[in-house]
C-alpha cells in the first residue's frame, strides 16, 4: 500500500471564516473612516526616488522569501533531510500564495507540510520542521524589537511603545514555555514513539533536542532566521520611504515592525492579516507624528510587496494541485 503524506489537519467550521473575515472587514472599515487622502503622499514628493523604493522594496521582499526557505533547510538539516533549497522556495512561494492571495490564514504552512513530505517520503519530519521554523521567528522578531528600543532608548518615552515591548516579551515568554515543553523528555519527548497524531508532538522534540544538542545547527538556524526577518524589515523601511514618511525614525521601523509582524500572524483575520497589520500601525505610528493614512498606507503596501512576489508560485500552485488531485484520485497500489 502507497504511503500517505498528507499532513494532519484541523478542520474548521464555517463560523471561523466568517469571523476571520468579519475581524478583517471591521478594522478596515474603522481604519478607513480615519483616511484622509490628502495625508497620504507629500506633494512634494519624487516620483523617480518613490519608483526606486517601491522596487527595491518588492526585491527585498523577494529576496527575504529566498532567506526563509535557507532557514528552513537549516532547520531540516536538523533531521537529516538534504531538500535543494529551489525546491522549499518552491513550496514557500506556494505556501505564501495561498496565505496572502486566498482567504486563508494558516492554510499556508499546511500546504507547505503537503509538498515537503513528498520531498522527504516523511510527514512527521515535514510537519516538525515548519513548527520549528515558525518558532526561530519567535525568536528573531523580539530581538529586532528590543534591538531597535536599544539603538534608540528614548522610543520608549512614546505612548505606545509599550505594546511592542509587550508583544515582544510575551512572544518570547510563549516561546520559552513551547521550548521548554517541547525538550522535556516526561513532556513531549512521550509521545516520540506513538503511533497515533501524538507522534507529531514526539517528533517536534527529538528536533528540537537536537538543536539542543548541537549548538551549531541551532545559532544556524537562528541566524538564518535573523537574516531573514531583517531583511522583511528592510522591505517594510522601503514601503516607509515610498510613502514619504523620510522623517519617521529608522530604529522606530526596527522596533516596531517586528511587533506588528507578530501580531499579524494570529489566526483572527484573512489575506495575511489584513486589517490587523494596517490596525497596529496606525496605533504605534500615531504617537511619532505618523498620520493615520500614512500608516495604513504602509501596511497596504507592505502587504502588496508580499502578494506581488507571492503571485509569482501562483503557476506552481494550480499545478501542484493538479498533481495533488491526481494523486489522490489514482488508485493505491498493493
Amino acid at each position: 500500500m502507497a504511503v500517505s503524506t498528507t499532513a494532519p489537519t484541523r478542520r474548521h467550521g464555517p463560523w471561523v471564516k466568517w469571523a476571520r473575515l468579519a475581524v478583517t472587514v471591521g478594522l478596515m472599515a474603522v481604519l478607513l473612516t480615519k483616511f484622509d487622502a490628502d495625508e497620504l503622499v507629500p506633494k512634494d514628493r519624487s516620483l523617480p526616488g518613490t519608483l526606486a523604493f517601491l522596487c527595491a522594496g518588492i526585491v527585498l521582499m523577494a529576496g527575504s522569501f529566498v532567506l526563509a526557505s535557507w532557514r528552513w533547510q537549516r532547520v531540516l538539516a536538523v533531521f537529516g533531510a538534504a531538500v535543494p533549497i529551489p525546491t522549499l522556495i518552491k513550496h514557500y512561494l506556494a505556501g505564501q500564495f495561498v496565505g496572502n492571495a486566498l482567504p486563508s490564514t494558516v492554510g499556508g504552512d499546511v500546504l507547505r507540510v503537503s509538498r515537503l513530505a513528498r520531498d522527504t517520503g516523511s510527514r512527521e519530519i515535514a510537519f516538525a520542521s515548519v513548527v520549528i521554523e515558525r518558532l526561530t521567528g519567535f525568536f528573531a522578531l523580539p530581538v529586532l524589537t528590543f534591538l531597535g528600543f536599544l539603538i534608540r532608548p528614548d522610543l520608549l518615552d512614546t505612548g505606545r511603545s509599550w505594546i511592542a515591548v509587550a508583544v515582544a516579551g510575551g512572544a518570547l515568554l510563549i516561546l520559552g514555555i513551547i521550548v521548554v515543553v517541547a525538550a522535556s523528555p516526561r513532556l513531549a519527548g512521550r509521545f516520540k514513539d506513538r503511533e497515533n497524531w501524538m507522534r507529531y508532538i514526539g517528533i517536534v522534540h527529538v528536533g528540537i533536542d537536537r538543536l539542543r544538542r548541537d549548538p551549531r545547527d541551532a545559532w544556524a538556524a537562528l541566524g538564518a532566521a535573523l537574516a531573514y526577518q531583517m531583511t522583511v524589515v528592510a522591505s517594510v523601511y522601503c514601503a516607509v520611504h515610498t510613502i514619504g514618511l523620510d522623517k519617521l525614525p529608522n530604529a522606530a521601523v526596527l522596533a516596531f515592525v517586528p511587533a506588528v509582524a507578530m501580531v499579524q500572524v494570529l489566526p483572527i483575520s484573512i489575506f495575511g492579516g489584513l486589517g490587523v497589520r494596517e490596525a497596529m500601525l496606525a496605533l504605534l505610528l500615531h504617537p511619532l507624528g505618523v498620520p493615520t493614512a500614512q500608516a495604513i498606507a504602509v501596511g497596504l503596501l507592505w502587504y502588496a510587496m508580499t502578494l506581488i512576489v507571492s503571485l509569482a508560485a501562483a503557476p506552481a500552485f494550480v499545478m501542484g494541485h493538479r498533481d495533488e488531485q491526481a494523486a489522490t484520485d489514482t488508485p493505491e497500489s498493493s
